[in-house]
């Protein structure tokens, strides 16, 4: 059985990425700061900032696992705003080259980094070069959180050319999306600015675990980068009409579907074997559309002659 260290577990994506895992006969540690509420696998708390730590995780905590065949490394601060700047930088890169090099002092040549759709240039003040955007093109991180991502993406590829056997994938996963989120969806049509920051793209938490767990299959050597999202928008009006609406001079790579995502994966399709399962559509119900009363015509009533009541005989 394949021992995994999942690291970052308890998050809104660690926990679907801990299911999946378990559900296809993985061994499964999850290190995080925070045990889940339920518990179905061993877990450490750990800081991974600190490198004995990182080393020992990877190696063996006590009757938690001895020897480790596969990292996916999820744990970091999860978004901008959360943490000064400075702490969140430093937070992220010491902890990710932390286990990077952990890994590499260890023999463990399977890798699975989270990055991040905001190495893409989120929130895009500065359009895109083109849509559907791809991994083609350098990173432009706008935030402290997104170079973070950048330097992670960065790191990688070094660490494997140090090492050609290992085998590192950052998966840039787009905004992570849980059943319950879904509700909220149908309102995004009301203001579509609200959603252009990330070009009306997401990924189905269920979905982005399936990424990481193709990756840990994939027969890949050495440092890529693949994006992660939904084959759909958050939208239900055509993407056409809202690139045309907020980005009016970035140009079309390809002609594309009326909902199709802005964020190619078929880089992902093409070397993980990823496809997505799932959409917010089948998960929202339908307003019911009231049906217009159709008024009745009225039936004239035949009009029946009253009988001639004879007189009585005087």
């Amino acid at each position: 059985m394949t021992q995994v260290v999942l690291t970052g577990g308890s998050g809104k994506l660690g926990r679907p990425v801990l299911t999946d895992l378990l559900d296809h006969g993985y061994s499964v540690t999850n290190v995080d700061f925070v045990r889940p509420k339920d518990d179905p696998c061993p877990f450490v708390r750990a800081d991974l900032t600190d490198m004995g730590q990182a080393i020992e995780v990877l190696h063996q905590v006590d009757d938690r696992h001895r020897g480790v065949d596969a990292v996916v490394h999820l744990a970091a601060v999860p978004a901008p705003g959360l943490a000064p700047g400075s702490e969140l930088f430093r937070n992220n890169t010491v902890s990710t080259y932390n286990i990077f090099a952990a890994a590499r002092h260890l023999g463990i040549r399977n890798v699975i980094s989270a990055s991040s759709e905001t190495v893409l240039g989120l929130p895009f003040t500065v359009p895109p070069p083109y849509v559907p955007v791809d991994e083609e093109y350098p990173p432009r991180p706008q935030s402290a959180y997104a170079l973070s991502k950048t330097v992670g993406e960065e790191m990688a590829r070094h660490f494997c050319r140090w090492e050609p056997e290992m085998k590192i994938l950052s998966l840039r996963f787009s905004n992570v999306m849980l059943v319950e989120d879904y509700a909220a969806f149908p309102g995004f049509d009301n203001d579509p600015a609200l959603r252009k920051w990330n070009l009306w793209s997401y990924i189905d938490a269920r979905d982005a675990a399936q990424a990481v767990r193709k990756g840990l299959e994939a027969p890949i050597k050495g440092a890529e980068v693949f994006i992660i999202a939904n084959a759909d928008t958050v939208m239900s009006r055509p993407i056409t009409e809202l690139v045309a609406q907020f980005f009016p001079d970035v140009p079309w790579r390809h002609e594309v579907g009326p909902h199709q995502s802005m964020f190619s994966i078929e880089k992902a399709r093409r070397l993980l074997g990823y496809e997505p399962q799932h959409s917010w559509r089948p998960e929202v119900p339908r307003p019911e559309v009231p049906r217009p009363e159709v008024p009745r015509p009225e039936v004239p009533r035949p009009e029946v002659p009253r009988p001639e009541v004879p007189g009585t005989p005087s």
